[in-house]
């Protein structure tokens, strides 16, 4: 992997500077294939080669279509600024744009929505496909455009396709990207026309990396086979509304709720994860003297198949575990596959701010990827009327229209990932060509697919869908021939051949969020914000909001479930109604708030509302809410000094890391007595350390060492093979073994999940489970066996003290034994990977695409959540994707930045320019008008008809 070549060049850098880092760029990219001398690519990709992708972004371009001209100007960052004297012409010259800059990226997320990978890449795709092909994202897509989506939405649509087309029109694959030129040599593939639906496909691949508690769904029924109902529970604590406050706390959700509050009324929500429906993925009796300590199942609890057998639960163990196989190897769209997904925006009242308007902050937190997802610019009409109502700036994604997250001239908004349980799966009895509802046998609906193969012979699948959704069971061979047995109570029926596996979610339905995103970029007030977001349907996201009237507000958008039983927390019985969802939540029925008592919102992932005071049930997995509690003592700890907020404040506060576990867990750990001079030497950089997690830190290094091995001795040794990583190994008790433990009778089970999504990742809800842990030092969870030389532990604070031993003897290897040369950045490292080619590709187009690496600070459930999986490694797996803070008394004076650049092309001045800033957790101004815009224009490129 490279080092970072590619320096800031300041806030707005000058146009021979430009021109002489550009050239540096090339002559390294000369000099890198030149030492590779024999190999084909060195004569291939010359200079021209490279030079041929690069926009043009100066002068006067012909784009037939327009209907007047568009100006286009860039900053010194490539960011650009569109102004148009229609709609249709500014979306069109919005596609135009972003295909010069990121065309490649587009497409490739066109070929992941609608299943057609292996057109690109060849055979190594199919199984993805496969899946994709399944869940029909571009199928739904198209019924969208032809039945759901506005006039006005379908004409911006193909105007933005329009322009896409524009700039393919005459331009031979390998002039567009690096990439396509790389492709060139194994296959002969030829990018088509983009069309609407393209467009509208991306918005299923947004929804799909939030949709939810599908693989906690997934992962409890796992645990079963090592785990009783308790365990299970342990690990799943209750939300702590008390002490981590719901999004909305002062009632003003809408008039049922404050309707319902007053009722006094139960929420009839049900439990999170010790469900004993007729899905049968909690067993009921759990066994007695269970394996040993540390083997896999806490000492004296007892294996969770009870009654029910181990074969059955082996089963549905293999089952489930397929179907994590088939989601854990789909390309990660914009998150890490739907888990770790979080994100932090938080809006303030010009009552405690300097500007006397609100402040709004916003930072998404997704997987790293290169060029960042986000895409940055700016959409205005040059008069703005009822013909042409933009005039909006902020962060849209590369293929889509509109801006997702920003402001227009009156209000300012940001998004966090609701996490609300808006996916379901069901265990489906088949029975030959059907599948049974209510003791009757009912055809599946069957397609089929052809997929196309570069390179190879193509491949003709078939869906079968059932009420419930498609039948993901399908997609694995081994999904089809172990799901033999499942795990179920007597009311359940035959198995005969086995329970498939459906999907039900809410974007498999066709909807309306592109209209919401026209409909929100040209609000006007709260009201406009609130009815735009009722037709934001998936996925479901926090929308927080501010205007420069004053006012501020939240509101939960979305087409979220009801169900007549069960909370979908686990697998339900397919083949029982009762078990079906019976509707959505209304529009006005979902939650909001509007200009709060209290002068602040703040949205982290956390509880939207406190069940007691709300009539539905939203979800059984919150995020637990260390970040908003965190983002909101900061608030209120300037509010009650009597200082006012700036949008330097609000930066600051993105860029908190401090450690919640670390409060928790260090006092205990510096009152154990160690003997050993190393260990205690390391133990004493937590004396006095302030526990925040900055990359220079040493103290910060091995905390997290430390906590990291205190999961695994805790937790990680004691969960299922099919939740721990690939590879690691360990001795445990036969899963189902109801007898006392037997080291005769131990086997040897390897971990089977991928580092960065594997348990436990030491993430917020591990917070809470030591918090309710910390109490009873004797708990089972703390016994864990001897092993070489290392002790065993019988209670908590032997435990502790193993796990400071083990992190002390880790980080001598990793980072040497002087501790003095310790630091968290040099465990905790950003590479930013080309998703496609530079994760996959030879090693020379590895070393051409990617960038990094970078320490940094921050950590798991700070608020500068540079995420890691502790079961995984240290590694950065999830970042702040941009940042962000809007100043509603003069938009001038907001501040933004984005992970990576403008760019997509390698070696383009604007690939990583941002990166370095990002890292150092630097803001770049962010102008709005057209004074400030013409201030800051570097480039000026003029689209005419």
């Amino acid at each position: 992997m490279p080092p970072n070549t590619t320096a800031s060049t300041g806030d707005k850098p000058g146009k021979s500077g430009r021109k002489k880092g550009r050239k540096a760029r090339l002559v390294v990219l000369v000099l890198v294939l030149a030492i590779i001398g024999g190999i084909a690519y060195g004569s291939y990709w010359s200079v021209s080669t490279v030079r041929a992708s690069f926009p043009q972004t100066k002068g006067t371009l012909t784009l037939k279509g327009l209907s007047g001209p568009v100006d286009v100007k860039r900053d010194g960052y490539g960011i650009p600024q569109i102004y148009a004297s229609s709609a249709e012409d500014l979306f069109m010259a919005q596609g135009f744009v972003q295909a010069q800059d990121r065309f490649y990226e587009m497409d490739v997320r066109r070929h992941m929505t609608s299943g057609r990978l292996s057109e690109m890449f060849g055979k190594s795709q199919v199984k993805n496909d496969e899946f994709l092909r399944t869940l029909g994202w571009d199928r739904v897509a198209k019924q969208e455009y032809d039945t759901k989506l506005s006039d006005s939405t379908k004409k911006y649509l193909q105007a933005y396709a329009g322009g896409v087309n524009a700039y393919l029109e005459g331009r031979e694959a390998k002039d567009i990207s690096l990439e396509y030129a790389a492709l060139g040599f194994v296959n002969d593939y030829k990018p088509g026309q983009w069309t609407p639906v393209d467009s509208i496909s991306w918005l299923k691949a947004m929804a799909w990396d939030l949709r939810g508690n599908m693989q906690d769904e997934i992962d409890r029924a796992l645990m079963t086979s090592r785990l009783g109902p308790k365990q299970i529970k342990d690990l799943y604590p209750e939300y702590p509304y008390s002490r981590n406050k719901p999004i909305i706390t002062q009632g003003q959700y809408n008039e049922l709720t404050q309707a319902f509050e007053a009722s006094g009324a139960a929420t009839g929500a049900t439990g999170t994860g010790t469900s004993t429906d007729a899905s049968g993925t909690s067993t009921g009796t759990t066994g007695t003297g269970g394996g040993a300590a540390g083997t896999g199942t806490p000492a004296g609890t007892g294996a969770a198949t009870g009654t029910q057998g181990a074969a059955d639960t082996s089963a549905l163990q293999s089952q489930l575990m397929g179907l994590h196989d088939v989601l854990d190897g789909l390309p990660t769209a914009v998150g890490v596959n739907g888990n770790g997904i979080g994100s932090n925006s938080w809006v303030v009242s010009g009552k405690y701010t300097i500007t006397g308007k609100p402040l709004l902050a916003n930072d998404p937190h997704l997987s790293a990827s290169l060029p960042s997802v986000w895409y940055q610019m700016g959409l205005h009409c040059r008069t703005v009327s009822k013909a042409c109502p933009y005039d909006v700036s902020g962060y849209t994604f590369a293929g889509m229209p509109g801006v997702i997250i920003g402001h227009n001239q009156n209000i300012a908004w940001g998004m966090t990932n609701s996490g609300v349980d808006v996916t379901d799966l069901y265990l489906e009895k088949l029975s030959g060509d059907g599948y049974v509802r209510d003791n009757k046998t009912v055809p599946f609906q069957s397609r089929q697919e052809t997929i196309k193969v570069a390179g190879g012979t193509s491949k003709t699948i078939v869906v079968r869908t059932t009420s419930n959704g498609p039948l993901l069971s399908d997609r694995s061979g081994e999904l089809v021939t172990v799901g033999k047995k499942a795990q179920v109570n007597t009311a359940a029926p035959d198995r005969g051949e086995g329970y498939g596996i459906a999907l039900k979610w809410t974007a498999l339905e066709p909807g309306t969020t592109m209209d919401a995103v026209f409909a929100i970029d040209k609000a006007k007030n709260f009201d406009d914000f609130r009815s735009a977001a009722e037709l934001f349907d998936v996925p479901s996201q926090n929308l927080i909001y501010a205007d420069t009237e004053g006012h501020i507000g939240y509101t939960l958008p979305g087409r979220i479930p009801t169900r007549a039983q069960g909370d979908g927390s686990v697998p339900a019985p397919g083949w029982d109604s009762k078990y079906d969802w019976t509707g959505y939540i209304k529009p006005e029925e979902l939650p909001y708030e509007y200009n709060p008592e209290r002068g602040y919102i703040v949205t982290a992932n956390q509880a939207v509302v406190d069940p007691k005071s709300y009539p539905y049930t939203l979800t059984a997995d919150w995020g637990y809410g260390t970040r908003s509690r965190r983002i909101t003592d900061l608030i209120q700890q300037k509010i009650d000094g009597g200082g006012k907020i700036s949008t330097d404040d609000m930066r600051q506060m993105q860029l908190d890391n401090s450690s919640a576990i670390a409060n928790l867990l260090v006092p205990k750990l510096l009152n154990i007595d160690i003997g050993d001079k190393g260990v205690r030497e390391a133990q004493k950089l937590l004396e006095g350390w302030d526990r925040t997690q900055d990359a220079d830190s040493a103290a910060a290094a091995y905390f997290n060492a430390v906590w990291r091995n205190i999961l695994k001795l805790s937790f990680g040794n004691k969960l299922p093979k099919e939740l721990r990583v690939k590879g690691q190994c360990l001795w445990v008790e036969p899963a189902g073994n109801t007898g006392p433990a037997d080291e005769n009778r131990k086997v040897r089970e390897c971990g089977q999940r991928e580092a960065d999504q594997a348990q436990p990742d030491g993430g917020d809800r591990w917070f809470e489970v030591f918090r309710t842990l910390m109490d009873n030092p004797d708990s089972d969870w703390w016994k864990t066996p001897a092993s070489g030389t290392r002790p065993a532990a019988d209670n908590r604070d032997e435990l502790f003290e193993r796990a400071m031993i083990d992190a002390r003897w880790e980080l001598t290897a990793k980072l040497g034994k002087d501790i003095d040369t310790w630091s968290w950045g040099r465990l905790h490292r950003l590479f930013l990977k080309n998703q496609t080619l530079g994760t996959d590709g030879p090693g020379i187009l590895q070393y051409v695409l990617n960038r990094g690496p970078w320490k940094l600070s921050g950590g798991e459930a700070a608020v500068n959540a540079a995420g890691w999986n502790a079961a995984g490694g240290y590694g950065v797996v999830w970042v702040p994707s941009m940042r962000m803070v809007v100043n509603l008394a003069d938009l001038d004076k907001s501040k933004w930045i984005n992970l990576t650049g403008a760019s997509g092309h390698a070696y383009s001045a604007h690939y990583t320019d941002q990166t370095d800033k990002w890292t150092k957790g630097e803001l770049l101004p962010w102008a709005f008008s057209a004074n400030a815009v013409d201030r800051n224009t570097s480039d000026t490129l003029v689209l005419k008809p």
